[in-house]
C-alpha cells in the first residue's frame, strides 16, 4: 500500500476523532445546573405536518441530600404542558400527567425518555423541526424555575444527537416469490 495514502488516511481518522470528541464537549456544556439538580440531554424529535403534541426528554441529576420534585412545565410553543408517565396497565400502555409531580430523589438520576416518563408539549403553535432550540421553563418544588433548551432531533429519533435515525437498521423481510412464474 502506498504510504501517502497510509497517512492521509491515519490523518482523517485523527481528525474525525477530534471533531466527535469536540462534540461530545459542546454537548456537555449545555447541562443546567438549579441548585443540587444537573439536567442535561434535553431534547425532542421534530414534529410531522400538522401534529399538536410533542414530547420532551431529559436527565435529571440530585447530587444533593434531600429529594426535589418536578412540579410542572411550560413552553410558549404549546398551549398546554404537562409531565407525564407511560405505565403498562393490564398489557395497555397507558399515558396519563402526574398531577403531584415527578421526585428526584437525593443522589439519584431519573431519565425522562421515549416510552416513560416524558414532557408532554400540546396545542403546538407550531411545528417543531430538526436544529430548533425549544425553550421550555422547569418547575421544581426545591430548585425554582429553571430555564431548558430541547434540541429538536429528526422525526424518528430515539435519543439525543440521533437525528432521526434509532442506531440501527431496521430489516424487513422480503416477501417469498420463489415460487412465482415469469
Amino acid at each position: 500500500m502506498n504510504k501517502g495514502i497510509t497517512m492521509k488516511k491515519t490523518k482523517l481518522a485523527l481528525l474525525t476523532i477530534s471533531l466527535l470528541l469536540t462534540g461530545c464537549a459542546v454537548a456537555s456544556a449545555d447541562d443546567v445546573k438549579a441548585g443540587d439538580l444537573v439536567i442535561s440531554q434535553a431534547w425532542s424529535r421534530a414534529t410531522p405536518g400538522g401534529a399538536k403534541v410533542a414530547g420532551g426528554y431529559l436527565i435529571i441529576e440530585n447530587k444533593g441530600t434531600a429529594p426535589d420534585r418536578l412540579v410542572s412545565v411550560s413552553a410558549d410553543i404549546a398551549g398546554k404542558a404537562e409531565v407525564h408517565e407511560m405505565a403498562m396497565d393490564n398489557g395497555v400502555m397507558k399515558m396519563r400527567p402526574l398531577d403531584r409531580g415527578l421526585v428526584i430523589d437525593a443522589g439519584k438520576t431519573v431519565k425522562l425518555a421515549p416510552g416513560g416518563s416524558h414532557l408532554m408539549l400540546q396545542e403546538l403553535k407550531g411545528p417543531l423541526k430538526q436544529g430548533d432550540k425549544v425553550p421550555v421553563t422547569l418547575q421544581f418544588e426545591k430548585a425554582g424555575k429553571v430555564a431548558v433548551s430541547l434540541d429538536v432531533q429528526g422525526v424518528g429519533a430515539q435519543a439525543p444527537g440521533d437525528g432521526g435515525h434509532s442506531g440501527h437498521m431496521e430489516m424487513k423481510k422480503m416477501p417469498d416469490h420463489s415460487g412465482m412464474k415469469m
